[in-house]
């Protein structure tokens, strides 16, 4: 009797396990279909306002100045021999100092930080990475070649190369999600941590299940899903949607925040508009469905959250949520009328924070403001 109760409690765990799982896919592929059509919709709307100029786009063939001023640092490559990818990273500071390395988000790369490279190359030597798939680093084609692993390997094999074997680790949007994995499967490799405008990522995942207004506020993610088309959405109108990120009302940095100036727009675009630029970007979200729920949690490292109180993408519940998962010094600071983009946005805030927090003793366990 026993033995049956068992394989019928066992039947039932397993029939309840392919419920949710098909739950959650259909889910997600119900949303692209979604997503899909109201992106249909907007692009025979813009043919219909704009015939001529909908798809025409440039690629962008000298980098503005911006790119190659030498306060910020120097351009170096690294190639590495396990993954056999090129990376191109921007470094200041003397070497020998402590590690301070960079990790930026979508649609970034390695720029986005050229507030903090000033800042903080005096006491640290400072490196911002383009991330594989953007920048001039190397852009796998695959979608595999996106996995959580892989990038949270290249993040090791940098450090590792740099002939470190501890950083001070910096991330915002994606790149703040392979912060957090890097420090919760190499705790000893992280002097401490600081993500901007990025949640613990099974906080997300669990916010967003529980919260449509978040489902909703995410629906890129689902979009992004498709082949091509995304790269086409992006691209229309020379590169419309993405200036729109940063500068619309809506997306963009706020009226008090310190605004992208028409060079800066054009390093972006200059970066984008690369063959391949945009698809090695998407690819992080093509694999992002697959890569969760995480079979770790827990972050050992002292952590600083900063968060944009204006930000499109993220509901602010979030930040705090995270707490629950550090077993260490954590620290929570929402900066009021900020964007998405804190780092560009509120430069000077966001330098002194982390400035603050850097000088911290790590003897306390946890911080409540």
């Amino acid at each position: 009797m026993a033995r049956v109760l068992y394989n019928v409690l066992m039947f039932t765990v397993g029939l309840t396990l392919r419920i949710r799982v098909l739950g959650y896919w259909s889910l997600i592929y119900g949303y692209c279909a979604l997503c899909t059509a109201v992106a249909l919709l907007k692009l025979w709307w813009n043919i219909i306002l704009r015939p001529s100029t909908t798809f025409q786009w440039g690629i962008r063939e000298t980098p503005p100045a911006c790119l190659n001023d030498t306060s910020l640092g120097t351009h170096c490559y690294v190639r590495i021999k396990e993954s056999g990818l090129r990376f191109h990273y921007v470094a200041a500071g003397e070497r020998g100092k402590p590690l301070m390395l960079f990790l930026h988000g979508f649609p970034e790369f390695w720029f986005s930080w050229r507030h903090q490279l000033r800042e903080f190359k005096s006491e640290f030597r400072v490196v911002a990475v383009d991330m594989r798939g953007y920048g001039e680093s190397d852009l796998p084609s695959s979608t595999e070649s996106y996995r959580f692993d892989y990038l949270v390997t290249d993040v090791k094999d940098i450090v590792e190369y740099l002939g470190y074997n501890r950083c001070y680790l910096v991330g915002h949007d994606w790149g703040g999600t392979i912060a957090w994995l890097f420090a919760i499967h190499y705790p000893e490799m992280v002097t401490k941590l600081i993500v901007l405008n990025c949640p613990h990522p099974s906080v997300f995942t669990d916010y967003a299940l529980r919260h449509p207004s978040q489902l909703l506020k995410s629906s890129y993610f689902f979009f992004f899903q498709l082949p091509r088309f995304p790269e086409l959405m992006l691209s229309i109108n020379d590169f419309k949607a993405l200036k729109g990120l940063f500068t619309s009302r809506s997306t963009g940095i706020g009226r008090k925040g310190r605004w992208l100036t028409a060079e800066d727009m054009e390093a972006y675009l200059y970066a984008f508009s690369q063959p391949g630029a945009l698809t090695g970007a998407l690819n992080y979200y093509r694999n992002v469905f697959s890569s969760l729920p995480l079979s770790q949690n827990d972050v050992k490292s002292p952590v600083l959250l900063l968060w944009g109180e204006r930000d499109a993408f993220l509901e602010q519940e979030m930040a705090e949520a995270c707490r629950v998962y550090i077993r260490n010094h954590f620290r929570l600071n929402i900066i009021s009328g900020a964007s998405h983009w804190l780092q560009q946005d509120q430069p000077d805030i966001v330098n002194t924070l982390i400035w603050t927090f850097l000088k911290e003793g790590e003897g306390r366990k946890t911080h409540r403001n």
